[in-house]
C-alpha cells in the first residue's frame, strides 16, 4: 500500500471540514480511496468519522452503503406492479436501462402493492389481484429490468407497502417468524433488499421520510444530506444551499399509472401526481443535478428535452 499523503490527523482534520469529494480535490486523489481510507481509519480508531453535513446516528443494519465514482444510477418508485398492466414509465425504465447503462438500479419502495391484504377495507365489492399474482407480477417486471441493467447491482428499498407482506404474516401466524420463503426478499433473491441505500455517505435513498408538498425540501434540509425518495408521487428535485454547498431533495415520482386500479382508494379526486423515475449521475464521486424522465402520455416519456416513444 502506497504511503499517505497526509498524516491519519490531517486526513480526519479534512474530512471532517470538508467532506469526501473535496478532500478528494485537495489531496489530489479519487473519492473511492477517501471513503476507503475513512473506512479504515474509524476501524483504526473504533470511533465514527463524520462529513461536516452529517448528523451522527446509530448504524442500521437493514442499511447498505455503496460507492460510487463515475456513472449513473437510476431510481424509481411506487410502481405497484399489477398484474397484466405494463406502464409506459416500466417500459421508460427498461429502455433508460440500456439507455444510460446504470452501474446501480434501486426500485424505492412499493414494487409491491399487496391489496388483499391491506389494513384499508375494499372499495364495495371491487376485485383485487391474490398476493400470488401480485408477486408472478413483480417477478416479471423486475426481470426485464434486470436484463436490461446487464450486471447492475439491484437494490430493492422496501417501502409501507412491501411491509404489507409481512406484516401480514406476523400478525396472522407470529409462530412462522423466521421460517425460510415468508419474507418478501425470498422471492426475489437476486435484489439487495434494505430499509435504505447511502451512496459516497453523502446521498440516501428511502422511500419516505418527511410528508407533505415540501417534503423534498425539508428531507434534505433536516438530514443534511441529498435525499431520493418516492411514496408522494409527485416527481420533481428541490435543491438546498448553504454554508455546506448544495445539495437535492428528489421526489421520484410512481412508475404506476397515477389513474391506474391500484389507487381506486383515492375515487375521483384530483392528483398532484406525475409518473417517472430519476437518474443520478456522479462524476469524481459528486452528485450531478439529478435529472427525471417524465411520462407526458400514454407510450411517450420525456428526458433532456427529447421525447422517447416505449
Amino acid at each position: 500500500m502506497p504511503t499517505p499523503v497526509c498524516s491519519d490527523e490531517d486526513f480526519i482534520g479534512l474530512f471532517t471540514q470538508f467532506g469526501a469529494a473535496q478532500t478528494a480535490r485537495k489531496l489530489g486523489i479519487n473519492v473511492r480511496a477517501v471513503l476507503g481510507r475513512r473506512r479504515r481509519l474509524e476501524k483504526k480508531y473504533d470511533k465514527p468519522i463524520h462529513s461536516p453535513s452529517a448528523v451522527p446516528t446509530e448504524y442500521h443494519p437493514n442499511r447498505q452503503t455503496m460507492d460510487i465514482e463515475n456513472g449513473v444510477v437510476l431510481v424509481g418508485s411506487d410502481a405497484h406492479y399489477w398484474p397484466d398492466i405494463v406502464s409506459t414509465a416500466h417500459r421508460g425504465f427498461v429502455m433508460a436501462c440500456e439507455m444510460l447503462k446504470p452501474k446501480i438500479v434501486v426500485m424505492n419502495g412499493d414494487a409491491f402493492d399487496g391489496a388483499s391484504v391491506s389494513r384499508h377495507p375494499p372499495n364495495g365489492w371491487e376485485s383485487t389481484p391474490t398476493v400470488e399474482e401480485e408477486i408472478n407480477a413483480c417477478t416479471e417486471r423486475l426481470g426485464e429490468i434486470q436484463s436490461a441493467a446487464k450486471g447492475a447491482k439491484l437494490v430493492w428499498t422496501l417501502g409501507n407497502h412491501d411491509a404489507r407482506f409481512e406484516a401480514r404474516l406476523a400478525s396472522v401466524a407470529p409462530e412462522f417468524a423466521g421460517v425460510a420463503g415468508l419474507h418478501l426478499s425470498d422471492s426475489f433473491p437476486d435484489w439487495i433488499h434494505c430499509w435504505s441505500l447511502w451512496l459516497n455517505d453523502e446521498t440516501v435513498i428511502m422511500h419516505r421520510w418527511k410528508g407533505g408538498v415540501h417534503a423534498t425540501h425539508n428531507n434534505t434540509a433536516g438530514s443534511g444530506k441529498s435525499m431520493v425518495t418516492g411514496h408522494l408521487h409527485s416527481l420533481k428535485v428541490t435543491p438546498y444551499s448553504d454554508y455546506n454547498g448544495t445539495r437535492y431533495g428528489v421526489d421520484t415520482g410512481t412508475m404506476a399509472h397515477p389513474w391506474g386500479p391500484q389507487f381506486q382508494y383515492a375515487m375521483d379526486t384530483p392528483r398532484n401526481w406525475r409518473s417517472g423515475f430519476a437518474a443520478l449521475t456522479f462524476v469524481d464521486g459528486r452528485l450531478m443535478w439529478p435529472e427525471v424522465f417524465h411520462v407526458i402520455d400514454e407510450g411517450m416519456i420525456e428526458f433532456r428535452g427529447k421525447i422517447y416513444e416505449v
